[in-house]
C-alpha cells in the first residue's frame, strides 16, 4: 500500500512529465532564419507604435499591434507559445505598412522581424482551403503579367456587357466570397491601352543624354497602369535619360516577398537581376513604392543565395524611385501650368515609400517645380490606405474601414486632385472615393509632370 509521500511524489512525476510532454508539443519556428532574438529583445514594450499601427486602430486588440507580435514571436521561440492558427491570425492581420519602423524610438526593425516571420508561417502552419484557393490564385497570377493580360479580353467584355454592375448591385460576391468580391472591387477600367505594351528596348535621351537607366515595368503598373509607365518614358527623356527596358523583366517580387512564399520572391529577384545584367545603366528607375521597396531588399531576399546576393546587394544599389532621381538629379525639361489659375494636389504617402524607402519630400519638390501648384496637407497622412499589396483581398474588413478613414481625409483638405505614387494605393482610393460618392481625380506624380512638360492642361 502506498505511503500519502509516495502518491504525492507520484503525482509531482506525473505532473512533471505532462509539462515536459507538453513543452515538446509546442510547435515552434523552424531552424531556418526564425525572427532573431536580439531584434526581438530591442523592443521595450514602450507602446508607441500603438498609435500608428493601422490594424491595431481598427482591431484594437494587443496582439494585433506591432509590440504584441513581437511578444508572441518571442513567445514561439522559447516554446512559451505555439506557431498555430491564433498566433497566425495576428501575423496574418499586419499590414506590413512599417509606420511602427518610423515611430519607434528604439528603433525596433520590425520590418525584419515580420519578414522572418512571414515565410515560417507558410512553411509551418497549414491554411484553410479558402484560403489556400485564395493564396493560390493571387500568387499564381497577379506576379505574372503574362498570364493576367490573358484575362483581359474577359474582363473587358465582363464590364462592357454590364456585368460588373450587375454582380456589384446584386451584393451576392460580397456574401458568400468576400475576398473574392474584395478583389473585384478594385478592378479598374480594362482599356484598349491595357492590350498595348510595345516599348522598344532603348528609347533615345531628347537632346543631351545625361544619363542610361533602365525602367521596371511593374505587373499590375504595365496592365492597368500603362499611362503611368508612357509618363514616366516621356519625363525620363525628356530630362536626358537613355531609357531602356529589357524584355525578360517580369515582378519585382513584391507580392510573394510581403506575404512569405520566399521562394517564389527568389526566383522573381534571380529573373529581375538577369534581365537588367549587362545593359549598361546607371540606374534601375520605378515608379511603383511598393515595387520599389522590394526592389531595394534584394540582398535581404537573397541573403542565403551565394551566387545571388552579392548580385542582388548591387542591383539594389541602382534602384531608385522615379521622383527620388529627379530630385537628386533635376528636372531640366521647361514646365508649364497645369491649369489657368492654381491647383490645389494632396499628395498621398504610400506607406512603402515614406516608411520603406524613406522618400517624403522628394516627390512633394517635384510636384512643387510645377508653376501654380499649391499641396495641402491630410491628416493621419502617414496611415494606411488599407491597400499594402494584397492586404485588401485577404482582410477585407480592416481594409474597407482604412481605405474609407484615408479617403475621407484626403476630401477633407478640399485638394482639388489627389496625387498618388503606387498602383495598389490608387485602387484603394478610387474605389473609396467611388462608395462616397466623389468624383476627385487621382493621378501619379509623373503624370502630372508630364503633362507640365508637354504643356498640356488638365481637364478636371
Amino acid at each position: 500500500m502506498q505511503t500519502s509521500e509516495n502518491l504525492v511524489n507520484n503525482s509531482l512525476e506525473s505532473s512533471s512529465f505532462n509539462f515536459q510532454k507538453q513543452l515538446e508539443e509546442v510547435k515552434g519556428f523552424d531552424p531556418k532564419n526564425p525572427p532573431k532574438q536580439e531584434l526581438i529583445d530591442s523592443c521595450v514594450h514602450c507602446g508607441f507604435c500603438l498609435s500608428t499601427c493601422p490594424s491595431y486602430r481598427v482591431i484594437g486588440k494587443e496582439m494585433d499591434s506591432p509590440r504584441g507580435r513581437i511578444y508572441l514571436m518571442n513567445g514561439i521561440n522559447k516554446g512559451q507559445a505555439a506557431l498555430d492558427e491564433t498566433t497566425t491570425q495576428h501575423f496574418d492581420t499586419c499590414l506590413g505598412c512599417l509606420a511602427c519602423v518610423s515611430t519607434c524610438p528604439s528603433g525596433v526593425k520590425y520590418d525584419q522581424l515580420i519578414a522572418t516571420t512571414r515565410p515560417q508561417v507558410e512553411r509551418n502552419q497549414p491554411r484553410s482551403l479558402q484560403d489556400k484557393l485564395i493564396r493560390t490564385l493571387i500568387f499564381n497570377l497577379f506576379p505574372y503579367p503574362a498570364r493576367l493580360k490573358l484575362l483581359l479580353p474577359l474582363l473587358w467584355v465582363y464590364q462592357k456587357l454590364g456585368l460588373q454592375k450587375l454582380v456589384r448591385a446584386t451584393g451576392l460576391l460580397k456574401k458568400f466570397f468576400p475576398r473574392l468580391a474584395a478583389m473585384e472591387s478594385i478592378l479598374p477600367e480594362i482599356t484598349a491601352q491595357s492590350f498595348t505594351q510595345n516599348y522598344p528596348d532603348v528609347i533615345p535621351a531628347q537632346g543631351e543624354k545625361r544619363y542610361r537607366v533602365g525602367m521596371v515595368l511593374g505587373c499590375v503598373q504595365r496592365l492597368f497602369f500603362s499611362p503611368v509607365n508612357e509618363a514616366t518614358v516621356r519625363v525620363l527623356t525628356a530630362n536626358g535619360c537613355e531609357v531602356v527596358i529589357p524584355k525578360t523583366q517580369g515582378c519585382c517580387a513584391a507580392l510573394p516577398a510581403h506575404q512569405g512564399q520566399e521562394k517564389q520572391a527568389q526566383a522573381l529577384a534571380r529573373q529581375m537581376i538577369e534581365s537588367f545584367a549587362g545593359t549598361g545603366v546607371d540606374y534601375v528607375i520605378i515608379n511603383a513604392a511598393g515595387c520599389g521597396h522590394t526592389l531595394k531588399e534584394y540582398g535581404h531576399i537573397l541573403a542565403d543565395d551565394p551566387e545571388y546576393k552579392e548580385k542582388g546587394e548591387a542591383f539594389s544599389d541602382q534602384v531608385k524611385d522615379v521622383q527620388e532621381f529627379l530630385a537628386e538629379v533635376g528636372v531640366t525639361a521647361p514646365l508649364q501650368p497645369l491649369t489657368k489659375g492654381d491647383l490645389t494636389i494632396v499628395y498621398q504617402d504610400a506607406c512603402h515609400l515614406l516608411h520603406g524607402q524613406k522618400i517624403s519630400v522628394q516627390p512633394r519638390q517635384v510636384l512643387q517645380n510645377i508653376p501654380g501648384v499649391r499641396l495641402k496637407e491630410p491628416i493621419d497622412a502617414a496611415l494606411c490606405c488599407g491597400s499594402a499589396g494584397v492586404y485588401n483581398m485577404l482582410q477585407p474588413e480592416v481594409a474597407e474601414e482604412l481605405g474609407q478613414q484615408k479617403v475621407t481625409n484626403l476630401l477633407n483638405t478640399g485638394a482639388t486632385l489627389i496625387a498618388s505614387p503606387n498602383p495598389g494605393c490608387s485602387l484603394q482610393i478610387k474605389k473609396h472615393l467611388e462608395l462616397q460618392g466623389k468624383q476627385v481625380p487621382l493621378m501619379h506624380p509623373i503624370e502630372l509632370l508630364d503633362c507640365a512638360i508637354r504643356g498640356e492642361k488638365l481637364k478636371l
